[in-house]
């Protein structure tokens, strides 16, 4: 099976979950839950992380983390590894408890790390526990509207720095914020290959992270496929002078970048099957 797409670099923003195991509880109570905190602390500290907000539920976690040294896998296996080794001593347990590897989602900073971020501690109003963020203890909501003490390892600087310069103005617009995502849509709808929130040119940077061919099988095709030029991009009026050049754009398009005959024909206003007769040619 096909291991999900991982992209590091120093600097990177990931919305991170991890669920337990089966479904099961990775938190059974509230010592579990300050347990795995000191444990983020740690990793914080460790790796240099900036966690920008998180939410513990019963069977799974959410975090918003920056990776300034690009070390999110490191950080990860300390993180889930001590946690489980912990738990387990506590509760007489042995083996895993989360399902599978961590989930990680790379993220455009000025598009959707705000978003992101509301979304985290909206999680126990969507699952109905409680009927505003403010009633839950175990994410960063209320460090963030200065409702309680900070947390040591909660960086909440970026946040309250879209709202205003006003530390006590910025709490209460993040509130208005918040408050005002209760009843929205959530952002996955516009997830790029199940990994990617980001625009088009925040895509096309990532791109030299796939220059190691070695990766490749590892990763899924459509999570690959996400790094290919647009068709736009491959087939630029000016430079397609002559039909030799234009089929062998054609040919690369197909075998290298996997477009379709279909999008192919679509995009340069010609039948699929004359698209097809010019990729036999290469075979």
């Amino acid at each position: 099976m096909a291991r999900p797409l991982r992209i590091e670099f120093p600097g990177a923003i990931y919305h991170i979950t991890s669920r337990g195991n089966a479904r099961l509880p990775v938190f059974e109570d509230d010592h579990d839950r300050k347990l795995f905190l000191g444990i983020l602390e740690e990793v914080v500290i460790r790796y240099n992380w900036l966690c920008h907000a998180y939410c513990l539920m019963d069977n799974h976690y959410h975090l918003m983390v920056e990776t300034v040294e690009g070390n999110l896998s490191m950080g990860m296996r300390h993180l889930n590894g001590v946690y489980t080794q912990r738990f387990n001593g506590r509760h007489n347990r042995v083996g895993h408890i989360y399902q599978g590897r961590f989930k990680s989602i790379l993220v455009e900073q000025d598009s959707y790390l705000l978003e992101l971020c509301r979304y985290v501690v909206l999680n126990p109003v969507r699952a109905g526990i409680v009927r505003h963020p403010r009633h839950y203890k175990w994410s960063s909501y209320k460090v963030t509207a200065g409702l309680t003490k900070a947390a040591p390892f909660l960086t909440v600087d970026w946040i309250l720095g879209q709202f205003g310069k006003s530390r006590r103005e910025a709490q209460k617009e993040y509130s208005s914020f918040v408050q005002a995502g209760m009843k929205g849509l959530t952002p996955w709808a516009e997830l790029k290959a199940q990994c990617i929130l980001g625009g088009k040119e925040f895509i096309e940077k990532l791109t030299p992270a796939l220059k190691d061919k070695s990766m490749l099988k590892e990763i899924p095709k459509e999570q690959r496929l996400v790094f290919r030029p647009s068709l736009e991009k491959l087939f630029p009026p000016d430079k397609l002078k002559t039909k030799e050049v234009r089929n062998e754009v054609i040919q690369k398009a197909y075998f290298n970048y996997g477009y379709t005959l279909t999008e192919i024909a679509r995009h340069l206003g010609l039948h699929y099957a004359t698209i097809g007769r010019i990729t036999k040619k290469k075979t």
